[in-house]
């Protein structure tokens, strides 16, 4: 497949305004997210997670994006301003920011639908044909444009796009059920038995949270749900399962832009998966491709001078294996194994760092030995401190997961967080 829309598709994406869901509080995340949205947490080293479905929307040739916010917004909306407000107003392209603001009633934002509800008077103003709703917290590369085609050709006012999961992991996710033309027949929220696709056994159809739909159905179907007083207002709960009362709803099939085989999305919705996610990028032949010259990752960064590793001597040299460094690190007399440090992050001598995700500005002390952890932003780590050797002295100061994730904050250290970055 190409990774560029066709010319039929870039019609199309002029004609379409984006609307990007970002007041997810990503509780999963425990204190990750305790002072930012979970579209504003870092990624990959250099990004946030919002820079994901807003560079998608750039490089499938949608430029009338509006941002809607609600949870702790203060990091996300700076990151937007800073970084994605460069568009030509003047040629009608923007990156706006939607935030909760009681524009029809005195309540904030109550559901997904609700926050689209909302802000009909706005989307009205900018009279788009197509508005594509998207998910502001997951990870992957999609062209849009595609997905944008397959909905006008199908004639269904309501494209749902999709991806293949286990049926474990259909636990966790809106199943679909879909007959031979790939139109929805059923749909259950996280279901305790999901049942397979067509042709399988052991796959399920799971929703993405991206949808298409026409702006005057979608206007309609709004305006039915506020007026239900027994919704809430959620377009997986609430909007799919009306829709399906009396029309049809078609299923677009996820496809990357990198290859014909089984596309990569992350939900980094625990530490868990923020770790192995992050983790997964330090691989030689990693599966998210973030070189890619033809559908690159924009972001907001620093001016920042290059990493430095410095200090030749016995046990202690300043060197890197199997990871990635940002602009503004310096790596003095330390080791770092398969680890991802974000920028301007300070090791230390003799400090040794194995299988760890370090957020912006931590300073890591002498003799330091930290191994399978997530060091959040702005972290001293005093001299001498050992991270991930013994689960239970670690569980009583930091926090610990399941698969052995430690997280250390600020506050865990006795320091002063950085509230709202």
């Amino acid at each position: 497949m190409t990774k560029k829309s066709s010319n039929n598709a870039l019609r199309i994406t002029r004609d379409t305004l984006a609307l990007v869901l970002a007041g997810g509080r990503g509780s999963r995340l425990h204190e990750l997210t305790r002072w930012r949205a979970k579209p504003a947490l870092f990624f990959g080293g250099k990004f946030r997670i919002i820079d994901f479905p807003l560079s998608n929307c750039v490089n499938s040739g949608i430029r009338r994006i509006s941002v809607l916010t609600q949870y702790k917004a203060h990091s996300l909306i700076r990151h937007l301003v800073r970084g994605w407000s460069s568009f030509g107003s003047e040629l009608g392209e923007f990156v706006e920011v939607l935030p909760a603001s009681q524009r029809r009633s005195d309540a904030w934002y109550a559901g997904t639908a609700d926050a689209v509800y909302q802000n009909m008077d706005i989307i009205k103003s900018l009279n788009p044909k197509h508005v594509l709703i998207l998910s502001g917290d997951h990870i992957y590369k999609m062209d849009y444009g595609n997905l944008l085609s397959f909905h006008v050709e199908s004639g269904a006012p309501m494209t749902v796009s999709c991806l293949e999961v286990s049926l474990e992991e259909a636990k966790g996710f809106g199943i679909m059920s879909v007959d031979d033309n790939a139109r929805v027949t059923a749909f259950e929220e996280k279901p305790r038995t999901p049942l397979p696709m067509p042709g399988s056994q052991d796959r399920a159809l799971a929703s993405m949270g991206n949808y298409v739909f026409d702006t005057d159905y979608l206007f309609q179907i709004l305006e039915q749900d506020a007026a239900n007083p027994m919704s809430t207002h959620d377009f997986a709960k609430d909007i799919i399962p009306r829709i399906l009362a009396d029309r049809e709803i078609a299923t677009y099939p996820f496809r990357d832009t990198d290859s014909d085989g089984q596309p990569y999305w992350r939900d980094v919705g625990t530490l868990d998966t923020f770790w192995e996610a992050n983790m997964g990028l330090v691989d030689v032949v990693p599966e998210l491709n973030l070189y890619d010259e033809e559908w690159p990752i924009l972001t907001y960064q620093r001016q920042l001078p290059s990493a430095k590793f410095v200090l030749q001597g016995p046990g202690r040299e300043g060197k890197a294996l199997d990871s990635i460094v940002s602009g503004g690190c310096i790596v003095s007399g330390a080791l770092l194994n398969r680890t991802l440090l974000f920028s301007r992050v300070k090791i230390h001598s003799y400090a040794r760092v194995e299988e760890s995700v370090i957020l912006p500005e931590v300073d890591v002390g002498r003799h330091c030995q930290i191994r399978r952890a997530i060091i959040d932003r702005g972290c001293r780590i005093p001299p001498g401190t050992v991270i991930g050797e013994n689960p239970v002295e670690d569980a009583e100061r930091y926090r610990l997961t399941k698969n052995g994730i430690i997280l250390v904050t600020p506050e865990m250290l006795g320091q002063k967080a950085r509230v709202g970055i």
